[in-house]
């Protein structure tokens, strides 16, 4: 296969394994042994879901949480082809595009074919239970992998732990670019979802290794470089979201609760 983006070795790839793949992503091997992850059309999605989340963020004016409708689909996959080549332009770790159809499309692995293909988010539940010596440095290259998309002037679309990968050089890519959140959001707030993401991922993982108070300093510091309107937009879901702490911690509330109560502890750190 020829290593240039979109040939038409990828294409003639990507059109025979449509059909016989069953799962919507999964990773294969090229015959010249690179590894590289097809990602099939999946079925449209419901609006409804959005609206209900949209009711939710107007009525507590947390604008940098208004859905983003992705539709899934046809969509999905066109969205997802143009912003990689956006972000590969941009030199960001991305995975790079080999090849699309309306029905599916091929990239590289970021990981190079490493077992397991692990995402950032395991790595962090694997950490968690050290204690916070042993989470906050990965945790922190999470952040840092965030930040250098902002210095580019841009966003990512899903930026949850779970959609980072460990590359082989050590730094962290990152994955999932179905939605584009510039369409419906104005930058600083695409920006402020990308950090609520992540931290809404890891907070309760951060909590039990007791690091939601030196993680909540990363972040105001990591903010200090950020744009002036990120830094306002971050600050005032903070403000809006304190009396979250209240809420109970204990297992047979849920994950979400538990989660909740952990954010707002730890954007305590921007008010």
């Amino acid at each position: 296969m020829s290593s240039s983006p979109e040939s038409g070795d990828a294409l003639a790839f990507l059109n025979h394994t449509l059909p016989l793949q069953a799962s919507n992503v999964a990773r294969h091997r090229l015959p010249d042994g690179r590894f590289v992850w097809l990602k099939k059309a999946n079925a449209p999605h419901s609006i409804w879901r959005y609206r209900i989340q949209g009711l939710l963020t107007r009525s507590l004016g947390l604008d940098a949480l208004a859905p983003v409708p992705n539709r899934g689909g046809t969509q999905a996959i066109a969205h997802e082809a143009g912003r990689l080549r956006e972000l590969t332009a941009l030199g960001l770790p991305v995975p790079e595009l080999l090849a699309h159809s309306p029905s599916g499309l091929l990239m590289t692995d970021l990981t190079e074919g490493r077992e397991p293909a692990s995402s950032l988010g395991d790595e962090l539940a694997l950490l968690a239970p050290r204690g916070a010596d042993a989470l906050l440095p990965a945790w922190r290259d999470g952040l840092q992998a965030i930040a250098g998309f902002h210095a580019r002037g841009t966003c990512l679309s899903q930026a949850f732990a779970r959609n980072m990968v460990r590359r082989p050089d050590g730094g962290i890519g990152c994955l999932d670019f179905e939605d584009r959140p510039q369409d419906v959001l104005p930058l600083p707030q695409c920006q402020a979802r990308d950090w609520l993401s992540y931290l809404h991922a890891t907070a309760q993982l951060l909590r039990e290794a007791q690091a939601l108070a030196p993680a909540g300093q990363m972040m105001a510091d990591q903010l200090q470089q950020a744009d002036p309107g990120t830094r306002q937009a971050m600050a005032d879901i903070a403000q809006r979201t304190h009396w979250l702490q209240g809420l109970p911690q204990g297992r047979r509330w849920g994950r979400d609760v538990q989660r909740l109560s952990a954010l707002a502890q730890l954007l305590q750190a921007l008010r």
